[in-house]
């Protein structure tokens, strides 16, 4: 889902920027109230190394797999895998992160259109996904009484819909501002379609992943700490 450049117009890509400052500026100043450190009060330790592998993991896991054909390529995203690890204010961070490295050092996704990828795939999870996700969760550990099996089912649901989301915010910045020789209603089809195939992975490689993690390593899932008080049988 990465808009190359020249893929949107200036107008576009300037607003996307300024929404991408504007939005990471807020991350970052509740990074620092929000983030666990080695000896507080948080279970697990510093959010830090955590946060370093978890971009090392997203770098591959948004490797495109095949090309769409107009302009971009499918390939998982991880954007609401990045807050149920990390939170709503550091997993944006972590994934800009990455977007700017995949821009600058594999040609994923144009210099110029950076803004707008970051809005796409990096806040807009923490905007949609993450109040889905725990309100899902809520939901479900009162139908379910398991809150683990709760706070898994919500991430898979949680990241179908944002990549859902992000396919149809795509869409629409380049109906606005597309500077390509293609149509919006190709780009649309082609983009949500593809995308639609991509979140039925997304959303059970998610779950799959935070399942184990509440397993094995608790502590780790930032969400899970929020909405479960014992393991669930």
């Amino acid at each position: 889902m990465h808009i190359p450049d020249g893929f949107v117009n200036a107008p576009v890509c300037v607003a996307g920027g300024l929404l991408a400052v504007g939005g990471l500026a807020v991350c970052v100043r509740r990074v620092g109230t929000s983030m666990r450190t080695p000896g507080g009060s948080a279970v697990g330790g510093s959010d830090i190394p955590l946060a370093g592998l978890a971009a090392a993991f997203f770098l591959v896991l948004e490797a495109p797999i095949f090309p769409i054909g107009v302009g971009t390529g499918g390939h998982l995203l991880g954007g609401t895998l990045a807050v149920a690890l990390l939170g709503p204010w550091l997993g944006p961070v972590v994934v800009s992160v990455v977007l700017v490295v995949q821009a600058l050092f594999a040609g994923d996704g144009g210099v110029t259109a950076l803004g707008v990828n970051v809005v796409n795939m990096a806040l807009l999870p923490a905007l949609v996904g993450y109040p889905l996700l725990i309100g899902s969760a809520r939901v479900l550990t009162r139908i379910l009484g398991r809150a683990r099996l709760a706070v898994v089912v919500g991430c898979a649901v949680a990241a179908v819909v944002s990549v859902l989301a992000g396919a149809v915010l795509y869409s629409l910045e380049y109906a606005v501002g597309g500077a390509a020789d293609v149509p919006a209603g190709t780009v649309a089809a082609a983009t949500i379609g593809t995308y639609a195939v991509i979140a039925l992975f997304e959303g059970p490689v998610t779950g799959l992943v935070v399942a184990a993690l509440l397993r094995l390593r608790p502590d780790l899932v930032r969400v899970g700490r929020h909405l479960t008080k014992a393991p669930a049988a």
